[in-house]
């Protein structure tokens, strides 16, 4: 018997910023530094803005039903208060074309870029922030509601938390425990201040958060110090968002890549104490990440305690030359069918990504793409292992 429902959500995710091209926000400010991998800017990104017709064509013709993006906050609101009117009816096109095509939008309001006049007030740091976001939350509701069911209010929102604010490698370059604390506290908030204004309006959407869980395991089971540090990094990067804000979450959306073995080290350095332990028998992507499929399942099984539905709204591999997506996705779709089996409420999975796209602080030698960009020419090429996730989207399942 297929585990999988016929209404079940099979599709492919990107964000504004990585896939559209031409943007002008607090990230394009900060690509001016340098700081990306081999000094790469966004620039054209992939063209999308102009080319969605193409690239939504190219995932029905891939069998999608489901595709999650993101809406460009810049872009819609330029200027406190101001609202591009074209970038609003651009949005609609996008939504609009998907229904026409039969693939469900999986909208994201907040996918890690902000208006440079966000920026400039110090975004999440600042109490304004919640009440601009509200503002802009309600912009959507009234533009482009009747449009949406799937609702994503804020992309990652530990990852923001813990890169921009804690480390230090992204916008806006905090090294604070105090704003780090600050800024996630202002996220729930600015969740559930969403939260209420859509379903106000829409008491039928079904509204969520993409979680960036990770695998959190001791590097050595025996050792007490890599057990501890594994419990805490499990509790601030998984457990504590997801505390405050299950109750409002009507779904529980779960990015997955990374299986996380821990050692503990004397260090103040977050970073290199949290740095993984890598496993040379294990099959690595070519950003270095262990290939662990058995760790997302272990992340459904403990998410059950929320009793919320869950939706993997992104989980992929870089992997240029297209060796290693096929399987990937293969077990990393059997480890849902295990679930489904086991009575978990799994309601689709989304790959990352449909497009290659600029990877934030790594710029655009990353390939996730089930569809291969030519960053000069733009021209698309659907990849090998594109195909074999176009028989899992029209078979339903394996």
């Amino acid at each position: 018997m297929n585990p999988f429902p016929p209404n079940f959500l099979w599709g492919a995710a990107t964000s504004a910023h990585q896939v559209e091209g031409h943007n002008h926000n607090d990230w394009t400010e900060w690509e001016k530094l340098g700081l990306v991998k081999n000094h790469d800017r966004s620039g054209q990104a992939c063209g999308h803005y102009e080319r969605f017709h193409e690239d939504f064509a190219l995932a029905k013709k891939l069998g999608h039903n489901a595709h999650r993006f993101s809406l460009e906050w810049s872009r819609i609101e330029p200027r406190p208060g101001v609202y591009d009117l074209e970038a609003i009816e651009h949005y609609r096109q996008v939504l609009e074309e998907l229904h026409h095509s039969g693939i469900e939008p999986i909208v994201t309001l907040h996918h890690f870029t902000l208006p440079i006049w966000v920026a400039r007030y110090g975004a999440w740091s600042n109490q304004r922030m919640v009440d601009d976001f509200g503002r802009y939350v309600m912009t959507i509701v009234k533009t482009l509601g009747p449009l949406i069911k799937y609702w994503v209010t804020i992309n990652e929102p530990t990852v923001i938390t813990s890169l921009g604010y804690l480390t230090g490698i992204w916008p806006p370059q905090k090294h604070s425990w105090v704003q780090a604390w600050v800024a996630i506290r202002r996220m729930v908030t600015a969740h559930k201040l969403a939260y209420q204004i859509i379903h106000r309006h829409y008491p039928d959407a079904r509204i969520g958060v993409a979680n960036n869980l990770s695998d959190f395991v001791p590097a050595q089971q025996r050792n007490l110090l890599d057990r501890g540090l594994a419990g805490q990094a499990r509790y601030w990067h998984n457990r504590w968002w997801l505390d405050q804000t299950y109750q409002t979450q009507d779904f529980i959306g779960l990015n997955y890549y990374f299986h996380h073995p821990v050692h503990f080290q004397p260090t103040l350095s977050i970073t290199k104490l949290m740095r993984p332990v890598p496993d040379p028998r294990v099959l690595t992507s070519d950003l270095g990440w262990e290939i662990h499929p058995a760790g997302m399942l272990r992340l459904i099984e403990w998410l059950q305690q929320y009793q919320r539905p869950i939706i993997i709204t992104e989980n992929g591999i870089a992997d240029a030359a297209d060796h290693l997506r096929a399987a990937y996705i293969r077990d990393h779709v059997k480890v849902l069918a295990i679930a489904r089996q086991r009575g978990y409420d799994i309601r689709g999975y989304l790959h990352w990504s449909l497009l290659d796209n600029f990877e934030w602080r790594e710029g655009f030698s990353p390939r996730f793409g089930l569809i291969e960009v030519d960053y000069h020419t733009l021209k698309r090429t659907i990849r090998p292992s594109a195909y074999t996730y176009k028989q899992i989207c029209e078979q339903n399942g394996l």
